[in-house]
């Protein structure tokens, strides 16, 4: 009779072959090696800056190359309508926030008038000239409108609005100064009255000062501007502006669009620009007392026709120089920059 037992079948050890997993040793990524900025570059922004009768400072950074060469680059000098970047920027902050549109209506009315160049003065009839916030950000930063930059900055909150944004964004050794009323008043001596809007007003009221009142005064205020920056600080700004580090997309385009198409000093920095490249820009005048100025300043975003850009600022804080002689240090160095790009 058969075993009717089943039969085991024969056990077979598994065969155990290569390891099924691999021992990973981290790396780290190459550090990579700081771009140098050209020597010759460097020379020369420190010969420009060492040979010009004033106190000058002068910063250039590569956007795409991240270096930057200066001369005096981190002294802090008179900013004067420079300062009209920050009231855009935190207009702009606001608009990016859902706090107010570029379409809002606001109204100018006589009492909002400032000093000096405000050619929106023209327009303010009975109860005031109706207008937009966009169209004030537009003659504020291609006219240089006092009267349309200080109405916007009413608009958002006044001057602590502004610095708390230069202070938001770490934009480093840049002031922003009381309003154009009260800064131009006390660099001239005087204490801020609203009759000094209209007609020729201040001229008056500072022509009759004792010269050493205007003196002291003058001297005040190039020695520690209330709306003093630093070069360097400022071009560092301009590159986070273009980096879109600072705005949305669309308020960033629309800021550098609208200094791409400023018409105050074609003289100063842009008088150099070659065919071809773009730039976008924002000037600064102070008063003159003696044959002295108190700020002859451009800082903009210039770009070649490689799309490489630069941030440049040329900051001239007291001089006796003329203003040609300014135009041709500020022209030098673009024309520096130009042929060093590469």
């Amino acid at each position: 009779m058969a075993d009717s037992r089943a039969v085991s079948p024969t056990y077979r050890a598994p065969a155990y072959g290569a390891p099924a997993y691999q021992l990973v040793i981290p790396v780290p990524p190459p550090t990579p090696r700081p771009v140098s900025a050209p020597q010759a570059l460097s020379t020369n922004i420190a010969a420009l800056g060492r040979s010009f009768n004033g106190r000058v400072g002068i910063a250039v950074r590569s956007i795409d190359g991240g270096w930057s060469v200066q001369s005096n680059g981190d002294i802090l000098l008179p900013q004067q309508s420079v300062s009209k970047l920050w009231v855009a920027m935190t207009v702009l902050d606001f608009r990016d926030a859902g706090k107010l549109r570029l379409e809002d209506p606001v109204t100018v009315k006589r009492e909002d008038l400032t000093l000096f160049h405000q050619p929106i003065a023209a327009l303010i009839k009975g109860d005031g000239y109706e207008t937009t916030i966009g169209a004030l950000l537009q003659r504020a930063l291609t006219m240089s409108d006092n009267t349309a930059n200080d109405r916007l900055l009413r608009y958002v909150g006044g001057p602590k609005a502004v610095r708390a944004f230069i202070l938001r964004k770490q934009l480093g050794d840049i002031r922003f100064g009381p309003g154009e009323r009260l800064l131009q008043s006390g660099t001239a001596g005087l204490a801020w009255k609203p009759e000094y809007a209209f007609g020729n007003a201040f001229t008056r009221a500072r022509a009759s000062l004792p010269q050493s009142d205007r003196i002291a005064a003058f001297e005040r205020y190039v020695t520690d501007p209330p709306d003093g920056a630093a070069p360097m600080a400022i071009a560092g700004a301009l590159v986070k502006l273009k980096k879109g580090e600072l705005l949305s997309a669309s308020s960033t385009d629309y800021l550098i669009s609208t200094m791409q198409s400023s018409k105050t000093g074609k003289m100063r920095l842009r008088g150099a620009v070659p065919e071809g490249w773009s730039f976008g820009h924002k000037t600064g005048t102070g008063q003159d007392l003696a044959g002295r100025t108190a700020g002859y300043n451009d800082v903009g975003l210039l770009t070649a026709p490689d799309g490489k850009s630069y941030a440049l600022a040329v900051m001239i804080g007291d001089t006796l120089k003329s203003i040609p002689e300014r135009q041709a240090l500020m022209q030098a160095v673009v024309a520096a920059v130009v042929v060093n790009h590469h």
